[in-house]
This record gives structure tokens, C-alpha cells and sequence, in this order.
């Protein structure tokens, strides 16, 4: 089955990918909605926080534990599967994504779910960007610079809070 694909003049966006960055807002959209308006999503953040305060104020934190190792499972899956209908993978393909995900997160702030997608907002526009004037091989330098000097400048990341 084709989804068909959008063309605007010399630019063709597959029908795939359009579908796929549906979903993936969808579910982040989601999740920032599940974390920041309902009990549970309060209970992992106070956890996240200082979990010895959490669990004196009643929050069994090996629930919230478990349904945050859910959760994260459940996230990996979703992206797994997008990224699939897009790219060829094999079993050994995880690192790249690995350290991909750890500059994202780390340049968003480390515990900050909105930091991580602008974070990813920045580092997949640089990715972008960078291809239309060198090559992709030298793609991976330019996020690791823009990664160090974001950091000098913001040690705990763009929206990371001093700890």
C-alpha cells in the first residue's frame, strides 16, 4: 500500500514520513499532557525530583518506577517502529541512535521532556541543514560542535535547571 507522497516543486516529502512525524508529535504531545496534567505524571516527576521526599508524601516510588520503565519502553517501540518504515536496520544499528539520543537529551536537559524535543528539533534541523553543503559523513562533527558549544554556554542544557 502507498501513502502516496507531497511535492512541492523540487521537494518530494513521502507520504511515510509525513505520517510518521504525525504520530511521533502525537505521541509527544501525549505524553507532555500525561506528565504534566494527571496523578501519575506528577507522581514520576516528583520521583524524577527527590524520591525520598515522594515517598514521604505517599508516592509508592516502585510503582512509579515501573511505570516509568513502561513508559520508556513503550516510547522506544513507538520510535523503533517509525523509524523502521524509513530506514534499513539491523540488530547492531542501535548505536548510532543511542548516542544520537543522548546528545538530544543532554542538550535539552537532562529530566526535562520539552527540552528533549526541542533538543531533537535542533539536532534533526542541523542534520538537515548541514547535508545541502557537506558531506554526510562529516554531519555527526557539526552536532558534536554545536552539542560542546551549547554546553559551554548552558552547562545543564538548554532547559536543564540548576541543580
Amino acid at each position: 500500500m502507498s501513502l502516496g507522497a507531497l511535492q512541492f516543486g523540487a521537494v518530494t516529502i513521502l507520504g511515510t514520513r509525513v505520517i510518521s512525524v504525525v504520530i511521533a508529535v502525537g505521541v509527544a504531545v501525549a505524553l507532555y499532557l500525561f506528565l504534566y496534567r494527571t496523578r501519575q505524571g506528577k507522581s514520576i516527576r516528583a520521583v524524577a525530583n527527590n524520591r525520598n521526599a515522594a515517598e514521604l508524601m505517599g508516592i509508592n516510588s516502585t510503582w512509579v518506577l515501573a511505570l516509568s520503565f513502561g513508559i520508556g519502553a513503550m516510547l522506544a517501540m513507538i520510535s523503533g517502529a517509525l523509524l523502521a518504515t524509513m530506514f534499513s536496520f539491523t540488530v547492531l544499528s542501535g548505536t548510532g541512535y543511542e548516542i544520537k539520543s543522548f546528545v538530544i537529551v543532554v542538550l535539552g536537559g537532562l529530566g526535562n521532556p520539552t527540552g528533549a524535543l526541542f533538543g531533537g528539533i535542533i539536532i534533526g534541523l542541523l542534520e538537515g541543514i548541514t547535508t545541502m553543503f557537506v558531506p554526510v559523513s562529516w554531519v555527526p562533527i557539526f552536532e558534536f560542535v554545536v552539542f560542546v558549544l551549547i554546553l559551554l554556554v548552558r552547562p545543564n542544557g538548554l532547559f536543564g535547571t540548576r541543580g
